[in-house]
C-alpha cells in the first residue's frame, strides 16, 4: 500500500501553515523571504467553505488514475507513492482532469532553453503537473506534517490505516450491541 497523508477536518484550522510549509521544503534556500508570490505554487490545495477546512493532498492512490492517463509516463509509482517525472511532462492536463481529489496542479514555470550558447540561452515557459510528493528528499518526511499546529495532517502506513480500520469497527460493533441491547 502507498503512504499518504491524510487531513483531518475535524481539526484543521484554516491557518495555510501547511501550504508554507510546502512552498518552503521545494525551495532552493528554504527562506521564507525568498518567497516569489507570483511562483507560489504548493503541492496541497486548502479548501475552505462555510462548513469545512481542509487540505486536499494527493492520496498516492494504488492504481493511480493520473498515471493511467499519461500519454508520456511522466508520472509512475515507485518506492509506495506516484511520482512525477518532470522532465517527461509535457503540461498536458490530462492528469488533472483524471485526479479523482483534484489534487494535481499544473503550474507553468519558467525553465532554461536547453540551449548552451549564452548568447542564445534564455528562460521560456513550461507547464508542468504538481502534486504532493511526501517531501521524498527531506528525511524527516512530509513538511505539512510537521509543522501543522492541530495535528490535521498525518502520515498513513499500511500498518495504520489497518488500526484504523480495527478501531472503526469496534466502534461500529459497540453501537450495534448498545442498540440491540434497547
Amino acid at each position: 500500500m502507498n503512504r499518504f497523508v491524510f487531513a483531518d477536518p475535524n481539526r484543521c484550522i484554516g491557518c495555510r501553515t501547511c501550504e508554507v510549509a510546502c512552498v518552503l521544503s521545494h525551495s532552493d534556500d528554504n527562506s521564507v523571504t525568498s518567497i516569489d508570490p507570483a511562483r507560489f505554487n504548493p503541492r496541497l490545495k486548502l479548501i475552505k467553505n462555510a462548513k469545512v477546512t481542509t487540505p486536499v493532498l494527493c492520496r498516492q492512490c494504488e492504481d493511480a488514475p493520473c498515471a493511467q492517463v499519461c500519454p508520456n509516463n511522466a508520472i509512475v509509482s515507485e518506492g509506495n507513492q506516484i511520482k512525477v517525472i518532470q522532465s517527461r511532462c509535457i503540461g498536458c492536463k490530462t492528469c488533472a482532469i483524471a485526479c479523482p481529489y483534484g489534487a494535481m496542479t499544473v503550474v507553468t514555470d519558467m525553465v532554461d532553453n536547453g540551449v548552451q550558447n549564452p548568447l542564445f540561452s534564455t528562460k521560456v515557459p513550461k507547464a508542468q503537473a504538481l502534486k504532493c510528493d511526501l517531501c521524498s528528499d527531506n528525511p524527516t518526511g512530509p513538511a505539512c506534517v510537521q509543522v501543522c499546529p492541530t495535528s490535521a495532517l498525518q502520515l498513513i502506513e499500511a500498518e495504520d490505516l489497518t488500526i484504523i480500520n480495527k478501531k472503526k469497527r469496534e466502534a461500529a460493533a459497540e453501537s450495534i450491541a448498545a442498540v440491540a441491547a434497547l
